[in-house]
């Protein structure tokens, strides 16, 4: 069995992100949806709005599990048997971090990294600019999928 992890904050799960999941959904046949948590910052959504949103966002695809975690991310995958963690890459910006990233990963697990340059049209997305956007009362209804728009809007009490 082939499998991959896609990490991430994914608060909210923005259209890019579940572009990433989908087209890794397409060349394993199990993929993770590893849920970082970080203490030190405060989300909008809980770990488990954010595990109940993916859900039902990647649905659809029949071979996403979704699952919170918080240390290593190479952890995550030594306790999962994943050999490959699966990042969209927006903009070169991110390729430096990423690659060191991955460098780091593979060094203490030998996990490997592989990169998914994003569709051009959510190559400037981002989750923190999805929060901004519709917390002025932007529209960001192309940005998300319909169960995150509905959520998002109740959060911020625009509903």
């Amino acid at each position: 069995m082939r499998r991959a992890v896609c990490p991430g904050s994914f608060d909210p799960i923005t259209n890019g992100h579940l572009d990433i999941i989908a087209r890794a959904s397409r060349l394993y046949d199990e993929v993770y949806v590893a849920v970082m948590i970080n203490k030190a910052k405060q989300g909008l959504f809980t770990i488990e709005e954010r595990i109940a949103l993916i859900e039902q966002v990647t649905s659809e695809f029949g071979n996403v599990r979704v699952e919170a975690f918080h240390g290593l991310l190479v952890d995550f995958c030594k306790q999962r048997d994943i050999p490959a963690i699966v990042k969209g890459l927006r903009a070169v910006s991110d390729f430096d971090y990423e690659l060191q990233m991955a460098q780091m990963n593979n060094g203490l697990s030998g996990v490997e990294t592989l990169f998914v340059p994003t569709n051009p049209t959510y190559s400037f997305l981002s989750s923190s600019l999805v929060k901004e956007v519709a917390q002025w009362g932007g529209d960001v209804s192309h940005l998300v999928p319909e169960p995150v728009l509905r959520s998002l809007r109740e959060k911020l009490g625009r509903g």
